[in-house]
């Protein structure tokens, strides 16, 4: 129903009742009077609360006002709004400092824009002053080059010397006994700047070639292929050598025959002029077929010589060839101490021709002065020598008579006894070795005399050579009194006085330069030939050609990262330790020097005691550069340039001093898989004076990684790549090492700059030694007969370690090249003692101690890793490498010495153990 109902409203029609317009009615009133109400209650309700309110707060009692406006102080009396009237005082404080401090801000920025723009305008004027010195700069220099070329003479290579033609036009000589350089040596072939080219015959092209002693033949050959100066264009060569001896006796020869195929060589030149035939002799057996031979303008060197044949001068004697395919064995030498031994001489020897008459004939020596004087001295050496045996005064051997069949040998020569081993083992115990000339006065010097000097070398035993007249091997250029005696025959009744009354010094210093002779110029096939070229060069005062350097293949590497100050570095107090290097580095001085010393100092340099101009037999001089040879504390005879004026204080310190030019050392820094520990020892030579640059030796097969920077120092740093992990690499002479000072130090060093130059001023007054900061000594330990490495504070010290020292470049060419190659090899098989070969090397050569700067006696950087001395075998290692050296070199080179530099003008931290030490300033 009411569904009906509904839908008969919504259609208008009719209801129940028929009344549709009643309901429209009553809906429209209920919504009109529902507005009207809604209308009042919105309107005139605020009103009257508005007005009710309003009534109230006008009563007289204001305390009791409850909706009329407060005043402040009233207000804030409310806890919660007091907090937040607080807040806004506090904001409003702050709000008016910030606008104080905004317009203060805005004057100063006002201020500085004025000052940048003053500044701006101030570097460009600095521009321009400085585009203006550098072009007064420029053309001083310019001013200044003129005036240099005005003044001073050019310079320039000699006019090349051009040499004749084939068929030599100036006469023989009178006779080919007046044959020297002068007449029978054409200089045309030779200029200053040829470098000495040697053109060497193969003799197996000629048919004397196939008598030549087979070893002499392969270890010439041999010696030829690595020699320096051979050439194989013989257009340009300077000397021609043809070897033709030693000969084996079946199948020598004819003396005729050999002429006529030595005047057939092709570049004969119908005289020989400029021609060296060589004939070595391996044996004692006396060969000398040259002698009925012609051989022109042709010099000849060999160990036996007639006074008639030997031209001096312009022949050469030369030492036997003994050890011809094989090295000499160091540890089979026989040490140089004690310096007494069992026998004080020894003799052993047969001269077939005048023995039976010798001993059957005996007078005594005041018969012989009564009478004429013997034209043979041989009767009273063999009655005075066993005088002296028979009174037993001390230990001596002589036989005049061999046991076995002796050697073959010229007449009035006396021959070897017995085989060369058992010779070896008589004169290893014997103190001196007598070696009796022959008696025929016109044999100079035979190959049994020159073998008897090789064997008593060899072993240590001091050669006695009776007979003046004798021409020992390289006698005009090797000072044989410092290493020998010689005695004329007459003084045989002498002898033993002489004998006994050397010092054990001097016999020591005798036999240590006997021994490097024998090194040097006997000992090897290679060394022989060496000597003979050399002596011809030094004749024609050539030139040695330099030594060769190693070459350094650098590790690509990034830098660019600011080095820091180290304070440790930094801290030197007033002193101005000098000038840090802003220009470009410079290398050494070059003293052109070779052109000269080959005239000047032969003798100095030959024949002096043993020194570092010795160990080149080939170079007699400093062999570091061609035409630019640079010597160990050479003057310059002139002013030095950076050298002292005088002065003291601020005016010393600024300058280096001291009587060479002012010059720059080079950072050699060894390091092995440490690149942290590399990094912070780089840093710390920041702003280090007189630093040529740093060579970083990289010691490890694993190159560095790709992503470390290397700081920028100022100066260039070259990381060069090593073949093999070897603590050798670090003495190697690189060729970017352009300085002759060398600071040899370890990645994990830690030196302050005033310790490293004040070292570098001592080095400079001391060239030839190593200037070092820790020292260490050696000791002889008496329980188990050895030596021991120490490394105890001490006040006295034989030793300065190499990984904080300074050292000549001159000593890296030794180390690497000269030294035994045995040191070497011991060195990698520890990898240990590189230092103390260095020590050894040195001493031995200078004879004087290292030098030890300040009271430092360790310089490891605090917190870096451990390094391989740390570990427990490190000492017995260097334990066991001294005594090998030792070996090798047959005696103790190291020396002692109480001697320490300290300066008063460089701070020295003194421990106060330590103080009881003597201090040399």
């Amino acid at each position: 129903e009411l569904m009906t109902g509904y839908t008969m409203l919504r259609n208008g029609g009719v209801g129940n009742g028929g009344q549709p317009w009643v309901l429209r009615w009553s809906s429209r009133i209920r919504l009109t009077w529902l507005s009207f109400t809604l209308f009042i209650i919105l309107v005139f309700f605020p009103l009257i609360a508005h007005y009710y309110l309003t009534t109230i707060d006008d009563a007289d009692d204001a305390g009791k006002r409850i909706f009329g406006p407060r005043t402040g102080n009233e207000l804030c009396e409310v806890k919660h709004v007091q907090d937040l009237c607080r807040i806004r005082e506090s904001v409003s404080e702050e709000l008016l400092q910030l606008e104080a401090k905004r317009q203060e801000l805005n004057s100063e920025i006002a201020k500085l824009n004025l000052k940048i723009e003053a500044c701006k305008k101030s570097i460009e004027n600095a521009k321009q002053d400085l585009l203006q010195l550098k072009n007064v700069i420029s053309q001083t220099e310019h001013s200044y080059k003129e005036l240099m070329a005005q003044n001073q003479p050019k310079l320039s290579l000699p006019i090349r010397l051009l040499p004749e033609k084939d068929d030599a036009t100036f006469p023989l000589p009178k006779s080919n006994r007046n044959c020297r350089l002068h007449n029978c040596f054409d200089y045309s072939r030779c200029p200053l700047t040829s470098g000495f080219p040697v053109y060497v015959y193969n003799s197996d092209d000629y048919p004397f070639g196939s008598s030549l002693d087979p070893l002499i033949k392969q270890a010439f050959e041999a010696t030829v292929r690595t020699n320096v100066y051979v050439t194989e264009n013989a257009n340009i060569a300077c000397v021609y050598i043809i070897l033709v001896g030693e000969m084996q006796e079946p199948v020598m020869p004819k003396p005729t025959e050999l002429e006529q195929q030595l005047h057939s060589l092709p570049y004969w030149r119908t005289d020989g002029h400029n021609h060296l035939i060589i004939n070595l002799s391996r044996k004692s057996e006396t060969q000398n077929f040259i002698y009925n031979i012609s051989t022109g303008r042709a010099m000849v060197a060999q160990s036996t010589f007639y006074d008639v044949q030997y031209r001096p001068g312009f022949d050469i004697v030369v030492s036997p060839l003994v050890h011809a395919m094989s090295e000499p064995n160091f540890l089979e030498i026989p040490p140089q101490v004690p310096v007494k031994r069992k026998y004080l001489f020894s003799f052993q020897g047969e001269k077939i021709e005048s023995l039976k008459s010798s001993l059957q004939e005996v007078r005594s020596f005041e018969e012989e002065i009564e009478g004429n004087a013997p034209a043979d001295y041989d009767d009273r050496i063999i009655t005075t020598l066993k005088a002296v045996q028979d009174s037993k005064l001390d230990f001596v051997l002589v036989e005049f008579t061999c046991k076995n069949q002796p050697k073959a040998s010229l007449p009035t020569e006396w021959a070897l006894c017995g085989e060369r081993d058992d010779r070896l083992e008589l004169l290893k115990q014997s103190t001196f070795a007598l070696i009796i000339t022959p008696g025929d006065t016109h044999l100079v010097i035979s190959a049994g005399c020159a073998m008897r000097l090789f064997e008593a070398l060899e072993v240590g035993a001091i050669p006695v050579v009776l007979g003046e007249q004798v021409q020992l091997p390289y006698n005009d250029v090797i000072r044989w009194n410092e290493a020998a005696l010689i005695i004329p025959k007459p003084r045989i009744t002498e002898v033993h006085f002489l004998l006994r009354s050397i010092s054990d010094n001097d016999l020591l210093a005798m036999r240590r330069q006997g021994r490097f002779l024998w090194e040097t110029y006997f000992s090897t096939s290679d060394n022989v030939f060496s000597t003979v070229l050399a002596i011809i060069r030094t004749r024609i005062q050539i030139p040695a050609a330099p030594i060769r350097e190693e070459t350094a293949v650098e590790i690509p590497h990034r830098s660019g990262k600011a080095a820091g100050t180290d304070p440790n570095m930094a801290d030197n107090g007033d002193l101005d330790l000098g000038p840090v290097e802003t220009e470009p580095p410079y290398a050494s001085p070059k003293y052109l020097r070779n052109f000269t010393l080959t005239a000047m100092d032969i003798y100095r340099n030959w024949n002096s005691a043993p020194g570092p101009f010795h160990l080149f037999p080939y170079t007699p001089f400093d062999p570091v550069l061609p035409s630019e040879a640079k010597f160990l504390g050479s003057g310059t005879g002139f002013r030095p340039i950076g050298g002292g004026a005088g002065g003291s204080g601020k005016e010393f310190q600024a300058a280096l001093g001291g009587n060479v030019p002012r010059e720059q050392f080079t950072v050699v820094m060894l390091t092995y898989e440490r690149e942290e520990v590399l990094m912070n020892s780089l840093e710390r030579l920041n702003g280090l004076p007189y630093l040529n640059k740093v060579v970083v030796v990289w010691n490890s097969p694993k190159l560095p990684s790709e992503d470390l920077l290397w700081p920028d120092i100022g100066v260039p740093i070259m990381v060069v790549r090593t073949e093999k992990n070897s603590l050798n690499n670090r003495f190697l002479p690189w060729d970017e090492i352009e300085t002759e000072a060398i600071l040899s130090i370890d990645d994990d060093a830690h030196l302050r700059h005033d310790e490293i130059m004040f070292g570098f001023r001592v080095w400079r007054e001391a060239r030839d030694r190593i200037v070092g900061f820790p020292g260490r000594y050696h000791a002889w330990d008496v329980p188990h007969q050895s030596w021991l490495y120490n490394s105890n504070y001490s006040c006295e010290l034989s030793m300065v370690l190499t990984g904080a020292a300074f050292f000549h470049k001159y000593y890296a060419y030794l180390y690497s090249y000269v030294m035994p190659q045995a040191i070497r090899d011991m060195v990698d098989e520890y990898i240990n003692c590189e230092d103390i070969a260095m020590n050894f090397l040195v001493s031995h050569l200078t004879r004087k101690p290292p030098i030890k700067v300040t009271s430092r006696w360790t310089f490891r950087c605090p917190g870096c890793p451990q390094a391989l001395s740390h570990d427990d075998s490190h000492f017995h290692e260097r334990h066991k490498c001294i005594n090998f050296f030792v070996k090798v070199y047959g005696y103790m080179p190291l020396l002692y010495t109480q001697f320490r530099v300290d300066s008063v003008l460089f701070k020295t931290r003194l421990p106060h153990d330590k103080t009881k030490c003597f201090k040399f300033i």
